[in-house]
C-alpha cells in the first residue's frame, strides 16, 4: 500500500472512486451521485488542484483504493481548522489498516501546517464510522437533526472535532 497526496493527473481514477463512494453509500456524503456524475472530469481536476484543498489516496498496485481530503478554513478567523472530507476506503480494503493509514496522512499535514482544530461529519448511526473516527482521537460534539435527505428520508449527522494543539 502506498499512501500519497493526490495531484490533477490522479483525476480520472479520484473520479471513478468517487463515484463508486456516491453509489455505495450515498446517506455518507452530502454531494449526491447524481449531481456529480454530470460533471466532467476537470471538475475532478480542479478539486485536486485547489489552494485550499487537497486528498491523499491509498494505492494498492497503482489501483486507487482509498482517499480522503482536508479543506482548509480561507477566512482569517477561522483558518486555525480544517475538516477532514470525502473518506472512502474500497470494501475489500476494509479492515486493512488503509483508512487509518490515510486519516494518519492528512493528520500529519494539519499538524505540519500548524492547525489547531479539526472538524468531520458522520451519519448519524454509523457506528464503525463513529468508532474509527474516535480511535483517531476525534469526540462528538452534537448531532444535527435531518442534516440531509435521500428520496425523501432524512439522516441526521454526528459533528466531531479533534484538537491538534492545546485549546
Amino acid at each position: 500500500m502506498e499512501i500519497r497526496r493526490l495531484d490533477t493527473s490522479d483525476a480520472p481514477s479520484y473520479r471513478a472512486l468517487r463515484m463508486r463512494a456516491l453509489a455505495e453509500f450515498p446517506e455518507a456524503f452530502t454531494s449526491s451521485y447524481e449531481e456529480e456524475s454530470t460533471q466532467p472530469v476537470e471538475a475532478s481536476e480542479g478539486r485536486l488542484a485547489s489552494g485550499y484543498r487537497m486528498f491523499w489516496g491509498a494505492f494498492d498496485g497503482g489501483d486507487l483504493c482509498g482517499m480522503v481530503g482536508l479543506e482548509r478554513e480561507t477566512r482569517a478567523k477561522a483558518r486555525h481548522k480544517g475538516t477532514l472530507v470525502g473518506m472512502y476506503v474500497s470494501q475489500e480494503y476494509f479492515g486493512t489498516g488503509m483508512g487509518r493509514a490515510l486519516v494518519d496522512a492528512l493528520l500529519a499535514q494539519a499538524r505540519g501546517e500548524g492547525l489547531e482544530l479539526l472538524v468531520l461529519t458522520v451519519t448519524e448511526g454509523n457506528s464503525v464510522a463513529t468508532n474509527f473516527y474516535e480511535a483517531a482521537g476525534f469526540r462528538s460534539f452534537g448531532i444535527e437533526p435531518r442534516a440531509v435527505k435521500i428520496d425523501g428520508r432524512a439522516y441526521g449527522k454526528n459533528h466531531m472535532y479533534l484538537h491538534l494543539s492545546p485549546p
